[in-house]
């Protein structure tokens, strides 16, 4: 989607902002002892509180208004009755619409205690995702995101999944343009448009390189099983670098 109007743009920051809440009340929410189940009906009510329709379960019929994915479940993992526990790494990844409009966000948490290399994973998750942000102008190359990315991790010695990727969005959950890599990819020759509407969301590793399917029809697994971590915005590119559409309120 190529925002056209400040309309479109105002309608895309409200969708954003309710997801960003909702991810927020998640995270405040997340304990141990309590079901995934328990955690998506509290993303559940702030959408649905807010005029919106989950986006997996409106376009995808996915079983839940949210994808809660823990340890080897690295992402569209279902809420159900898996009991979260101490030392657990928890990936929560919210998408919603309203009034046509779609938005998606995305971050991950430790349940402590945890070992100091999946918390600073953690920290360096937050830091891959905002070097990729840093790259986002309109005319510039999508290439230039996975390069910062991959050089980042590389550096660090984290590995990246490389089946997983950023994605346009707009006016649909999953657009144009599709398959934007968080990886260094040479066969990467498009360049970013003045409003385009995207996602970064790099998938930061301790030693996966790819995410497969298992036992249903939806959630992935790290592939070598590592500890694995998303984080993810929404947002435009302008000529004086990323809008951020995912920022929840104060």
């Amino acid at each position: 989607m190529i925002i056209c109007n400040d309309d479109e743009l105002t309608k895309l920051r409200e969708i954003g902002r309710i997801c960003a809440n909702a991810l927020k009340a998640m995270a405040a929410a997340l304990e141990p002892g309590m079901t995934t189940l328990e955690l998506d009906q509290i993303g559940r009510k702030v959408l649905e509180d807010a005029g919106a329709r989950s986006a997996p379960e409106f376009c995808y019929r996915f079983p839940g208004a949210t994808c809660i994915s823990v340890n080897e479940e690295v992402a569209h993992g279902i809420p159900g009755p898996r009991v979260i526990l101490a030392g657990d790494l928890v990936n929560l990844d919210v998408s919603a619409e309203k009034d046509g409009f779609f938005s998606d966000t995305g971050a991950s948490f430790t349940v402590p205690p945890v070992k100091p290399k999946v918390e600073r994973l953690c920290r360096d998750g937050k830091r891959a995702l905002w070097i990729g942000l840093n790259q986002v102008r309109s005319d510039a190359a999508f290439l230039q995101i996975g390069k910062a990315i991959g050089a980042f991790a590389a550096k660090n010695r984290y590995t990246l999944v490389a089946n997983l990727a950023s994605h346009g969005i707009g006016r649909s959950l999953h657009e144009e343009p599709a398959e934007v890599s968080t990886w260094a990819d040479p066969s990467e020759t498009r360049v970013m448009q003045d409003g385009l509407v995207f996602t970064v969301e790099p998938f930061l590793s301790l030693g996966a390189t790819w995410a497969e399917g298992g036992d249903d029809a939806w959630t992935l697994y790290s592939d070598p099983r590592a500890p694995t971590v998303q984080f993810e915005h929404t947002v435009v590119a302008t000529r004086n670098g990323p809008i951020i559409l995912t920022l929840a309120d104060e």
